[in-house]
């Protein structure tokens, strides 16, 4: 991974950065090697802040910690960003493939009185000659229309920020609070959301 490092009212040392390479090491292992990597350091008076974001073909991963020692911050900015990745493979991993429909030796939907109808098994009657008794056609179809379940609404205020933010700011956010969907103001009052899709990249809507 390509690694850059920014100091604010600190200096990066060498043990610093190779505290940062270890941790990384860790991640690369679920991530990959590919992406890129942007580290930022921080004080401001007694507080250490460690800002740590993983940028790679699929995600995004995000982390922000604050010690009174930077040594502390970054190990924990760094076992944060571990654990969203974990979480993410875990998320995405399971996800089961459907088969496709076109499958050598798979059975065609049926359209039956307008509506299509899989699964339909029919017999043919064979062609009747003189002194023969034709078969009958037997016809057996599932009904097209299944029930739905009832949805299972659960409230929640921890998607929501108390504060207005920017898009930065609300990007970390998110990550920190490890929602898919993360609702904000931003400083001129404009609503906006944010969603994580599939393939891990923030979709950014305004709300009218």
């Amino acid at each position: 991974m390509d690694v850059e490092y920014t100091g604010r009212q600190t200096t990066i040392t060498r043990k610093l950065k190779l505290q940062t390479e270890a941790g990384l090491a860790r991640i690369a292992k679920i991530v990959g090697n590919s992406g890129s990597v942007h580290v930022i350091l921080s004080t401001d008076k007694y507080r250490q802040i460690a800002d740590v974001t993983v940028q790679t073909r699929h995600q995004t991963l995000v982390a922000r910690c604050e010690d009174t020692e930077m040594a502390i911050a970054l190990r924990d900015a760094l076992v944060k960003i571990e654990q969203q990745a974990i979480r993410h493979k875990k998320k995405f991993g399971t996800i089961k493939r459907h088969p496709k429909t076109d499958v050598k030796g798979a059975k065609p939907e049926v359209a039956v009185n307008g509506a299509r109808r899989p699964n339909v098994t029919v017999k043919v009657a064979a062609k009747s000659s003189v002194g023969r008794k034709a078969v009958p056609m037997l016809v057996h179809s599932f009904p097209s229309h299944s029930p739905l379940a009832e949805p299972h609404v659960v409230r929640s205020s921890d998607g929501v920020a108390r504060r207005p933010m920017s898009l930065e700011e609300a990007v970390k956010e998110a990550a920190f609070r490890d929602r898919d969907v993360f609702v904000f103001r931003d400083h001129g009052g404009q609503a906006m959301v944010l969603h994580r899709m599939r393939d891990g990249k923030m979709e950014l809507i305004e709300v009218p």
